[in-house]
C-alpha cells in the first residue's frame, strides 16, 4: 500500500560509538549477501566485483560474505561471458533476467535469493577496500533499532566526503589504491561511530535482516528504473521505528551515475517529486540534516588523519601558516610562491582562509588547505574549524603539524579571529602588506572623483567612506562600535608593532606607511625580480618562449597603434580611463585600439566603441602566450590607484612591451627604476593619452 501523511519526527541522537552486539538484539547467522545489479559498463562492473572479492571479511569478524550478481539482461555479450565465468568458478552467485527490468527489480531478485539474511546493496560502479563490510556490520548491530547503514563516499549526496556541497562532477573518482587509503583513514578516524541520517544512500546500503523483513522489498511499481527507491524504503522503515545511520569509519568509492547514464537527471527529478508526494516534509527533513551537518566532525577527523599521514610520508616535521583572504589575485600568487619556497625547505605550508566566506552555513572560523596534491596523488581535503567553538581542536592540529610561525598576508574576512589565533598559538608572526585595507576602508584609496584620493585627513576619509561605503567585512571588527577609521588604523599599528617583521612589496608602500606609522620599521621584499640591469630586449631573450604561443588566436592587425591592457580591469584598475579613451578614439577617428588580455567590469560598453578587443579570462599558464600573441605595440597599466605591486606589469615586460602608466604607486616606481617604459600624469585627459600612444606608431612586425 502507498503510505501518505507527514513523516515522524526525526531522531537527533547524533554520534554514538557502536560496541559489541547487545544480547537483547535479534540474532543473525553472520552471513551477509552483497547484491550487485549489473547491466552495462563492463570495466566498472568487473572492477567492483573484483574489489568485493578481494575485501572478504577477516575470519575473526564472524562474518561470512557471499556475492550475488544480478545480470539485468546486459546487452554486452562480453560482460555476460565474464559473469558466466565468475559464476562457474563459484566466485559469485549469478542470477539473470531474460529482459531488462530495471535496478529495483534486480535488487529484489537478489533479496529473494538472500533468504532473510543481512544484505548490502552495492552499485556496480562502486569500489570497496578491506574492512568495509566489517565496519558496516559493527555499526549495524551497535543499536537494536538500526535498520540501514551507509558509508562515506566521494559521491553520495549527504554522505559525500570531504565536502557534500562540492560539485563532484569535476572531481575524478578515486582509483582502487586511493580507495584503500581512504578506507584505512576512515576507519582510523571513525571506527565504530554511528551518526543518525534521515535516509540511506542506495549506492552502498547495508540492511539488517529484521529491518528488511519488517519493511519489505523495494517498490518496483513506483521506481521501476531506479533512483529514489532506497529513500522510499527508508521512509517506510522509519515509520516502523527503524533508524538510519552513517558509518563514517568506512569509505566506499563511487563513480556516480554510471549505472544510469544519460537518464540520471530525469530519473532524479521525477522520483524526487514522487517521494515528496508520498512523504510530505521529506525535503525539509533533508534540509534540516544539511543545516545541522552532524557528519562534519567525522569528515574532519578523517581529513586530519590524511593530513598527518601526508606529513609523515613527505618528511615534514615543521609547518608554517600562510594566512590570507578567500579571494584570488595578486595575493594568492604570493601565497603560491611562498608555499613553494617553504616546501623546498622541508617545511609544510598550511594555507589559512576565512571559513565564513566559503562555508555554506556562514560559520565564522578558519579553513586550512594546501595548494598541491598530497600523499599518493590525493588532494588534501579542506579542514574547517569554527571559532571559538572549535578553538582547541584547531590549536591541537596546528601544534601537531609543528607550526613554528605565521605569515599574516591578509586579514580580510577574518575579523579579530586571526589576531586571536596568533595569540593563542604563541608563535611569532610576520605581517605582509599587499594593499591598503588596513588604512582605507575603500581598500584602493580611490575617492569620489574616481581617482586616487590623495590620502586626506581623517575627516576627509570619513566623508569618502560615508559617501561611497566601506568594502571591508560588513560584520567584522572594523564596524564594531564607533571605532571607524581611527580604530582600524590603531589596530593596524598594534598588529605591526607586535610582528616579528613587517614586509612590503615596494618602496612606495614603505613611504606611504611611514606617513601614518613613522616609528614602524618595514622591510621591502619585491615579490618578483625586476632585474633592472637587464634591458627590455635582454629580459625577453631570458624568458622562455611558451610552447603554445602559436596555437592562440590573435586579433588581426588593423593598421592602428595597438595598446595592450592585461588582467581584470575594474574601476580602480582604470576601467573608466579605458572606456573614455576608446570612445575618444572612435569620436575622432584616431588610429588607436586597445586589446584587453583578460576581462573588464563591463565588456559590452568597451566593445561598442569599435576600438577595443577583449580576449576573455585566462589562466596563469597561458598568460604570456596570450599577451605575446596579440602583437601589441605598447603595454598600458591604467590603474588610477597606487598599486602596491602589479604582476601584470611584469607580464607585459616579459612579452616584450614597453609600458605606460600613470605616475603613481609601485608601477610608476618600477618603470622609472628599470626604464622599461614611461609614466604620464594622472591628470592627463584621454584625448591627450590617445595622441601620446599614437606617437609610438605601429611596430613593424615579422611576416
Amino acid at each position: 500500500p502507498i503510505l501518505l501523511g507527514p513523516l515522524p519526527t526525526p531522531r537527533r541522537a547524533g554520534t554514538t560509538q557502536a560496541g559489541a552486539r547487545r544480547r537483547d538484539m535479534p540474532s543473525r547467522n553472520g552471513r551477509v549477501h552483497v547484491i550487485i545489479p549489473a547491466h552495462g559498463n563492463r570495466d566498472l562492473t568487473l572492477a567492483c566485483i573484483d574489489s568485493v572479492l578481494h575485501a572478504r571479511p577477516q575470519s575473526a569478524s564472524g562474518l561470512v560474505m557471499s556475492v550475488i550478481v544480478v545480470d539485468d539482461a546486459t546487452p554486452d555479450p562480453t560482460l555476460a561471458a565474464d559473469l558466466d565465468r565468475l559464476g562457474t568458478t563459484g566466485a559469485i552467485t549469478l542470477l539473470r533476467h531474460a529482459t531488462n527490468r530495471g535496478f529495483p527489480h534486480a535488487v529484489n531478485t537478489g533479496l529473494a535469493h538472500a533468504g532473510g539474511d543481512d544484505v548490502v546493496l552495492l552499485n556496480s560502479d562502486a569500489l570497496v577496500a578491506p574492512g568495509w563490510l566489517e565496519e558496516l556490520a559493527i555499526v549495524a548491530y551497535g543499536r537494536p533499532d538500526t535498520g540501514t547503514v551507509t558509508p562515506f563516499s566521494n559521491d553520495a549526496s549527504i554522505l559525500t566526503w570531504p565536502d557534500p556541497h562540492a560539485d563532484t562532477g569535476d572531481i575524478p573518482p578515486p582509483d582502487a589504491r586511493q580507495v584503500h587509503m581512504l578506507m584505512d583513514a576512515a576507519r582510523t578516524a571513525n571506527a565504530g561511530r554511528a551518526v543518525d541520517i534521515p535516509t540511506a544512500h542506495g549506492f552502498c546500503m547495508f540492511i539488517r535482516h529484521d529491518c528488511l523483513d519488517a519493511t519489505g522489498p523495494l517498490r518496483t511499481e513506483l521506481f521501476a528504473q531506479g533512483y529514489g527507491e532506497e529513500n522510499d524504503f527508508c521512509m517506510r522503515a522509519t515509520r516502523l521505528g527503524w533508524r538510519h545511520v552513517a558509518a563514517p569509519g568506512a569509505f566506499v568509492g563511487h563513480v556516480g551515475g554510471a549505472s544510469f547514464g544519460m537518464a540520471r537527471h530525469t530519473l532524479m527529478q521525477r522520483n524526487l517529486w514522487v517521494i515528496n508526494r508520498l512523504y510530505p516534509g521529506y525535503d525539509a527533513l533533508i534540509r534540516d540534516h544539511v543545516a545541522r551537518d552532524p557528519l562534519a566532525p567525522a569528515r574532519r577527523r578523517m581529513g586530519v588523519v590524511l593530513w598527518r599521514r601526508m606529513s609523515r610520508a613527505q618528511g615534514f616535521s615543521r609547518a608554517v601558516v600562510l594566512a590570507t583572504h578567500s579571494m584570488r589575485g595578486g595575493v594568492d600568487r604570493v601565497i603560491t610562491e611562498r608555499a613553494r619556497m617553504w616546501r623546498a625547505r622541508g617545511i609544510r605550508p598550511l594555507i589559512l582562509r576565512p571559513a565564513n566566506e566559503s562555508s555554506p552555513h556562514d560559520t565564522p572560523g578558519f579553513c586550512i588547505e594546501e595548494d598541491c596534491d598530497g600523499t599518493q596523488g590525493l588532494k588534501m581535503p579542506v579542514l574547517t574549524f569554527r571559532w571559538p567553538m572549535e578553538r582547541d581542536a584547531l590549536l591541537a592540529f596546528l601544534r601537531t603539524e609543528g607550526v613554528r610561525a605565521v605569515e599574516w598576508h591578509h586579514a580580510l574576512g577574518h575579523g579579530p579571529r586571526l589576531r586571536e589565533l596568533c595569540m593563542a598559538l604563541g608563535v611569532p608572526y610576520e605581517m605582509y602588506v599587499h594593499d591598503y585595507a588596513r588604512l582605507c576602508p575603500r581598500i584602493a584609496m580611490v575617492g569620489p572623483s574616481g581617482r586616487y584620493c590623495g590620502e586626506p585627513d581623517i575627516d576627509g576619509c570619513t566623508r569618502c567612506v560615508t559617501a561611497l561605503g566601506s568594502l571591508l567585512d560588513p560584520d567584522g571588527e572594523e564596524h564594531e562600535g564607533d571605532g571607524g577609521i581611527v580604530a582600524l588604523r590603531t589596530r593596524f599599528g598594534h598588529d605591526m608593532a607586535h610582528a616579528r617583521q613587517v614586509i612590503v612589496p615596494s618602496h612606495d608602500v614603505a613611504r606611504r606607511l611611514a606617513r601614518h606609522f613613522p616609528a614602524q620599521a618595514v622591510h621591502v621584499r619585491p615579490p618578483e625580480d625586476d632585474r633592472p640591469t637587464l634591458s627590455l630586449p635582454e629580459l625577453v631573450a631570458a624568458t622562455p618562449v611558451p610552447q603554445d604561443m602559436h596555437t592562440i588566436a590573435a586579433h588581426p592587425r588593423t593598421g592602428r597603434v595597438r595598446v595592450l591592457v592585461a588582467g581584470a580591469i575594474g574601476m580602480e584598475k582604470g576601467y573608466d580611463i579605458l572606456r573614455d579613451a576608446a570612445r575618444d578614439a572612435h569620436a575622432h577617428g584616431l588610429p588607436v585600439e586597445y586589446v584587453v588580455a583578460g576581462y573588464t567590469a563591463d565588456d559590452a560598453q568597451l566593445l561598442a566603441t569599435g576600438h577595443v578587443f577583449i580576449t576573455g579570462r585566462y589562466g596563469d599558464a597561458e598568460a604570456l602566450s596570450l599577451v605575446r600573441a596579440q602583437q601589441a605595440d605598447i603595454g598600458f597599466v591604467p590603474s588610477v590607484c597606487p598599486e602596491t605591486w602589479c604582476f601584470t606589469l611584469g607580464l607585459l615586460w616579459r612579452a616584450g612591451l614597453p609600458c605606460v602608466s600613470f605616475d603613481i604607486g609601485a608601477v610608476a616606481e618600477r618603470i622609472r627604476a628599470t626604464r622599461r617604459g614611461t609614466t604620464v600624469p594622472l591628470s592627463m585627459g584621454v584625448h591627450q593619452l590617445n595622441m601620446f600612444f599614437m606617437s609610438y606608431g605601429p611596430r613593424t612586425l615579422p611576416p
